[in-house]
């Protein structure tokens, strides 16, 4: 048995998709999951399972949603020791951290071919800073000093596809480690 997150995309958020995590967690445990975790309402699973790969079980995983809740909802699906990797190389290391700074970490469902994106990329108006793209996760910064609004999801939408793509602020991803058993 392995470790594993998962990823949803665009549940509970201004009222659509809504997916309670009490019936997610229960459909998780039905379907075959064990010692199923659920964390915040955004759509964060910490589970055990056993013979499938990350992408046999966003497949089982979307199928289920889809039948429990009537829609579909991408997932995006990790092995928890590459989650506990990544907090290990603690890639916002650099950055100076105020109230106005926001660290994301974007998970791509499928690899993508950005090689032509010269990194770090920075928008126009110097809100945002796509800092490192790497096995299949885009590390970035929001700035709000400037903006109170931003495009930056809207630019991981145009490089990757609206449903390849979901984005944690880097403080979900800490606490996934605290929920972890490793």
């Amino acid at each position: 048995m392995e470790q594993f997150a998962v990823f949803l995309r665009g549940i509970n958020v201004g009222g659509n998709k809504k997916v309670p995590m009490e019936d997610l967690k229960k459909m998780m445990t039905e379907s075959g999951f064990e010692d199923v975790e659920t964390l915040l309402n955004s759509g964060n699973i910490l589970f055990f399972s056993g013979g499938l790969n990350t992408e046999e079980l966003e497949g089982v995983i979307e199928k289920a949603i889809e039948q429990k809740f009537g829609f579909f909802v991408p997932v995006i699906a990790r092995k928890m020791e590459d989650i506990l990797g990544m907090i290990s190389q603690d890639p916002f290391s650099g950055i100076e951290i105020h109230k106005k700074i926001r660290l994301y970490v974007s998970f791509v469902k499928e690899d993508s071919n950005i090689e032509s994106l010269e990194l770090p990329w920075i928008s126009e108006d110097n809100s945002y800073r796509i800092l490192e793209y790497k096995d299949r996760v885009v590390y970035s910064v929001l700035d709000l000093t400037g903006t109170k609004t931003t495009k930056a999801m809207e630019y991981l939408d145009k490089l990757f596809g609206k449903f390849n793509v979901t984005t944690r602020n880097w403080n979900t991803i800490l606490k996934m480690k605290k929920k972890s058993i490793h």
